[in-house]
């Protein structure tokens, strides 16, 4: 695929996730609209199998740019923002961290962060929190809520070894990554104040109810802990997740699992993943992808749209678009890399 068809395919979805804008406002009333990316990897190493590290420095370019046209209310990237060279060196990491967090700070909204494991692979957490900035009082948390167009936003930090202590300086197994007793009694609590749909962001994946092979190793340790307290709840309508970069997704009592492509995947072009998401007041969610990341449509209650299903919204969002912009435009979709293995 050449530049100019990946570009033409981005500049699309584009267009049709601002006529999705104004169908939803018009319909349900304000929708909160937020763009998201995970699992970057930022370095300078040369590329190991499909992780592309340098490329991923215009692939947030990229996202950026089509960030800042899509009128959000946010911008979060759910963890993994840096890597580091072929040998622990804190100054080189910390190069890498103000690089990467550079392109994403050009976002001209509020901006957060989701802690990852590879954030404190020769660095601290206070060291990633000092070169990186969240939104109001988010700003230094490892963890934090806010409240945006009648939706909040829980993010977790799951990056604790099994004994609770911290990762730090990569005195951790990736496999192994827990939520200490304390988050978990501040999470529970937030959520027993939401009157409003939540949605929850965490770098691990949450729905270790999952099965298949390939997943093992991804869930937070214990996720049961925290799941049972998002479905007793009542208001959670999803986790929106990274840390498996060929993505994932998963459904029980009333909670999407929507795990991201990570952007590392692929060189670029024609390579790259991020996405613009969009939350009704009753909490429907709607994922336009750009690039190698699916679009998803997530309802309220069940789970989300099959593929026949989708294919005619989005046939539909495309006549709306020519309606609305009297442009019509050719969507062009990726190869499909998410058979891949990777070392998360």
């Amino acid at each position: 695929m050449t530049r100019r068809g990946f570009l033409a395919g981005v500049g699309a979805v584009g267009a049709l996730g601002i006529a999705g804008r104004v169908s939803a406002q018009t319909s349900a009333g304000r929708a909160v609209r937020f763009g998201v990316v995970t699992d970057a990897h930022y370095s300078t190493q040369k590329a190991a199998g499909d992780r592309h590290y340098a490329d991923s420095l215009a692939k947030m370019r990229q996202a950026v740019d089509a960030f800042n046209g899509g009128g959000l209310d946010f911008a979060i990237e759910l963890g993994d923002l840096k890597d580091m060279g072929k040998k622990p060196d804190l100054e080189e990491t910390l190069r890498f961290l103000d690089a990467i967090e550079g392109e994403f700070a050009r976002f001209t909204g509020p901006r957060y962060h989701v802690l990852g494991n590879h954030d404190m692979d020769c660095i601290s957490k206070e060291d990633f929190l000092a070169h990186t900035e969240n939104h109001g009082a988010a700003k230094g948390r490892r963890h934090y809520a806010f409240e945006t167009g009648g939706v909040k936003f829980v993010a977790l930090d799951a990056c604790y070894n099994e004994d609770r202590t911290p990762y730090r300086c990569g005195n951790f197994d990736w496999t192994k990554a827990f939520i200490p007793d304390d988050e978990l009694d501040w999470f529970d609590a937030e959520l027993k104040k939401a009157t409003t749909p939540v949605v929850v962001f965490c770098h691990q994946m949450l729905d270790g109810f999952s099965s298949g092979g390939e997943l093992r190793g991804v869930f937070v340790g214990n996720w049961k802990q925290a799941v049972e307290m998002m479905e007793r709840s009542g208001n959670v309508v999803a986790s929106i997740q990274g840390h498996h970069h060929p993505g994932h997704y998963s459904f029980r009592n009333g909670i999407h699992y929507w795990t991201m492509k990570g952007m590392i995947t692929g060189a670029h072009p024609p390579h790259n993943s991020f996405a613009i998401a969009e939350v009704s007041s009753a909490g429907a969610i709607s994922i336009s992808g750009f690039g190698d990341c699916r679009s998803s449509r997530l309802p309220k209650g069940r789970e989300r749209e099959t593929a026949s299903e989708r294919m005619t919204s989005f046939r539909s969002s495309i006549r709306s678009t020519a309606r609305h912009t009297g442009l019509t435009h050719t969507i062009t979709r990726l190869p499909d890399t998410s058979s891949s293995r990777h070392r998360l």
